[in-house]
């Protein structure tokens, strides 16, 4: 009798052990991990563009007789392929959902090495070409990151349509040489989010929204939605490892430490 008994006992404890324990595991499941909450962004690139018979140019050459190494910088991604001929080709090329986005450069020279500074942007698919903004932009003070971003009196992108956009700058940083040009060059296309897309972004916060916009191979809306989170909070240690992990996700992780600049 005393040993049923006993069986009786440990049979409880052991079914009460096994209940407490899976309480416990269901509570930790709904919590993200350490290394799920630290995963860096990662932009997960579109299929390629289609071959448009002209490259885009992401970088240029540093100028002569400037105190930089670092040449002018498009923050876009690129894709090597080939053309219809089966050349290589480089294109420049970058998603968003904006119908007036903004472009990210990284201009290397002081403002007063800066003789000019023009951005254009342009519908290639008419014949001829039509200009769609063509403005000579202020110089930052100092060497950084800007934005362009297209203003309110510049007709909206249209969905589907891809767009070539330019900046080119005239640099003078010796006057025993002549000035020299520097220019990035680039696509930029207009996409309708799907719906799942509409929704997550509808319920997350800002920094949410950069790795949705990442995860769902938009570039411009992740690059600025960061950009202007960092601007806000220069200081933020998570903000700055998203922009580490978002640059470095194509190839530009040498200017991850440069800073914003007005």
């Amino acid at each position: 009798m005393k040993n049923d008994l006993r069986k009786i006992q440990i049979t409880a404890l052991f079914s009460l052990i096994a209940l407490f324990s899976s309480i416990v595991c269901s509570t930790c499941s709904l919590a993200p991990t350490a290394s799920a909450q630290n995963t860096p962004i990662k932009f997960i690139p579109p299929p390629p563009p289609p071959d448009r018979g002209a490259a885009g140019t992401r970088g240029g050459s540093a100028s002569r007789g400037c105190s930089s190494d670092q040449p002018l910088m498009a923050l876009v991604p690129i894709y090597e392929g080939t053309t219809t001929q089966a050349s290589p080709i480089t294109q420049v090329w970058g998603l968003t959902t904006a119908e007036l986005p903004s472009f990210w450069f990284f201009v290397p020279y002081e403002k007063t090495s800066i003789k000019t500074m023009e951005f254009v942007l342009k519908d290639e698919t008419t014949k001829p070409s039509k200009t769609m903004y063509r403005s000579f932009v202020t110089p930052p003070q100092a060497p950084g990151i800007m934005n362009i971003k297209l203003p309110s009196n510049v007709s909206a992108l249209q969905i589907g349509k891809s767009y070539n956009w330019f900046l080119k700058l005239k640099v003078d940083c010796n006057s025993q040489l002549p000035a020299q040009l520097e220019y990035v060059e680039g696509w930029v296309q207009r996409v309708k989010p799907n719906s799942k897309l509409v929704s997550s972004l509808a319920g997350a916060s800002p920094q949410q929204k950069v790795a949705l916009y990442a995860e769902n191979s938009i570039w411009h809306d992740a690059l600025t939605t960061l950009a202007e989170l960092r601007l806000s909070k220069p200081k933020d240690a998570a903000l700055m490892a998203d922009w580490n992990g978002l640059l470095k996700s194509v190839g530009l992780e040498n200017l991850a430490n440069q800073p914003l600049v007005k």
